[in-house]
């Protein structure tokens, strides 16, 4: 078979013909264009119909094909949204004519079937599985009429509400333009077959096609190469169950969202992989994923549900349990705050096969964030994360509980000498998240995690100016410079702020900076750090490193690093 993408600029009377037969595949979106879109699609026609060149064309974008050359089954990349409009716009033109001028509309509608030429009489556009029959029923039979009048709260899905709005609004733009003039009416639609062009792009390859729609910049809906795998995979249930599955499929797509969804993927393929992907998705899931499970209905359900499930509730923090749930669930918020999600693959692992034992995902998801953080805070780039993490999926696949626990997700003692050190270095100098990170976590460890965090806006603040003006009470207190540069940015010096920095009010002295800015207008904070500061009577270079070695201990034991 040729692998050769052809392109050609056909007018619509050619794009609906019996060249083409088109089928929307069931890993598309759904029809999602609103009467916004058709809307300023009916205009940009309308106005460019009216200029006084009768001979200008029309451009519409362009359709990426899975096609056979000199075979008109068509299979749609991208371009459903633009297709299905346009015959929407031509039904309203059909539903509004009468006699032949009726039958010519509705030939682009249709395939009307010749015996001659071998031509079964068809839809020009098969619409997905769960709209096929609706569409076919009220628009390309144009029955307009009984469509306006259905309930939208009684159609089956948000695509069949698109297709009714924009079938009305298309009826109400052609009576706004031509009102009973049907000669008018015809003209324009004369214009609609004859004077605008698409651009179709064909190729037999579906990875082909693919890589033509990713780079093909339209008006179109993104896919995604989830689905893309959705159509491989699909594709190959039993017929008998096909639609089960399908159902199942988007049933998981709509609980995570498309690009939650796409996400989901790619964690599936480092929890197979253990490793940095160096390919699109599309290539390393179908290689790495969906060539290691033996069939396509195991890999739905044994592979791909689980692993969404266990996402969603890692992701959103909805652990359920009759105990530890409040526990993990914070854990996991905690995990969410980290730059990064090269962890979920970890935990998505884990509680698809281990969420029943409470008291061991308990356990589990503690020494995971305790990991997160320690490279989090530590700096480590996504090469050093990966790796790390690819030892803790490695010991996932033996068998492992309670009794018997992966000892891959603990931190080695290296690993908690170099945790240590990073306490005890200028903390501030730390890029922003790390160190909000290690402060609000700090701050957490002081309240027995009672405290919740989600600032609009939160600074880190130094006690001790990082300027110390001369002659200012600042300069009593701390007269030796070697003191003041050695404790500046260290972490006893520093506190949380939900306010944004005054660059004047940092260089008051101690006590008017405690009431007229860490304490804010209330003279309290919401933060245990600060409020310590706030309720200790003077900032010394003894209490100051009497305060870091309280709040080394704290950290040393919240994550257990001794």
């Amino acid at each position: 078979m040729s692998k050769k993408i052809s392109g050609a600029e056909f007018p619509l009377a050619k794009i609906f013909s019996s060249d083409f037969d088109y089928v929307i595949p069931s890993y598309q979106r759904p029809y999602a264009w609103t009467p916004i879109q058709a809307g300023e699609l009916f205009s940009d026609l309308y106005d460019f119909y009216l200029k006084e060149d009768k001979e200008d064309t029309y451009f519409l974008g362009s359709v990426v094909l899975i096609k056979d050359e000199g075979k008109p089954q068509s299979e749609v990349i991208d371009g459903q949204q633009r297709l299905t409009t346009l015959t929407v716009l031509l039904a309203a033109l059909t539903n509004r004519a009468t006699g032949q001028i009726r039958d010519a509309f509705h030939r682009y509608l249709c395939e009307p079937g010749n015996v001659l030429e071998g031509l079964a009489q068809k839809p020009r556009l098969t619409l997905r599985e769960r709209d096929r029959a609706f569409f076919k029923r009220y628009v390309q039979d144009v029955a307009l009429d009984e469509l306006l009048g259905l309930d939208p709260a009684q159609l089956d899905n948000e695509s069949q509400r698109n297709i009714q709005a924009n079938a009305r609004l298309f009826l109400q733009r052609l009576e706004a333009a031509f009102g009973t003039d049907t000669q008018a009416a015809t003209q324009f639609g004369g214009f609609l077959v004859q004077r605008c062009f698409l651009v179709a792009v064909s190729t037999p390859s579906q990875q082909s096609a693919f890589r033509v729609f990713s780079v093909l910049n339209s008006r179109g809906l993104d896919l995604l190469p989830t689905d893309i795998i959705k159509s491989d995979v699909i594709g190959k249930v039993k017929p008998a169950l096909r639609d089960d599955y399908n159902d199942a499929w988007e049933e998981l797509e709509v609980e995570t969202g498309r690009d939650g969804f796409a996400e989901v993927f790619g964690h599936i393929r480092m929890i197979y992989a253990k490793d940095k992907a160096r390919r699109a998705l599309l290539e390393e899931f179908r290689e790495r994923v969906i060539e290691k499970v033996p069939s396509a209905e195991e890999l739905v359900t044994k592979v791909i549900e689980p692993f969404t499930q266990a996402y969603l509730v890692a992701k959103h923090a909805q652990f359920v349990s009759t105990a530890n749930a409040s526990e993990v669930n914070a854990l996991l918020g905690w995990l969410n705050r980290i730059d990064n999600s090269d962890w979920l693959p970890s935990a998505m692992r884990f509680l698809a096969e281990h969420d029943s034992d409470a008291v061991y995902v308990c356990w589990f998801i503690k020494r995971l964030e305790r990991l997160a953080a320690f490279m989090h805070v530590c700096g480590h780039d996504v090469n050093g994360r990966i790796e790390r993490y690819a030892r803790v999926l490695h010991a996932l696949e033996k068998p492992h509980s309670m009794a018997q626990p992966v000892t891959a997700v603990e931190l080695s003692d290296v690993e908690k000498q170099t945790f240590l050190q990073h306490f005890q270095g200028e903390v501030y100098l730390m890029a922003a998240r790390r160190r909000s990170y290690l402060i609000l976590r700090l701050d957490s460890f002081l309240s027995d995690g009672a405290a919740t965090y989600n600032p609009a806006v939160l600074t880190i603040e130094h006690v001790l100016p990082q300027t110390v003006a001369a002659g200012a009470g600042w300069a009593t207190q701390w007269p030796n410079i070697a003191d003041q540069v050695h404790w500046r940015h260290r972490l006893a010096n520093l506190v949380p702020l939900t306010r944004r920095r005054n660059s004047q009010a940092q260089n008051h002295d101690f006590e008017r900076k405690k009431t007229a800015y860490f304490g804010g207008k209330q003279s309290v904070s919401s933060y245990v750090l600060t409020t310590q500061v706030l309720n200790t009577p003077s900032w010394t270079p003894a209490v100051v490193e009497q305060r870091q070695r309280d709040l080394l201990e704290v950290l040393s034991n919240s994550w257990d690093l001794k």
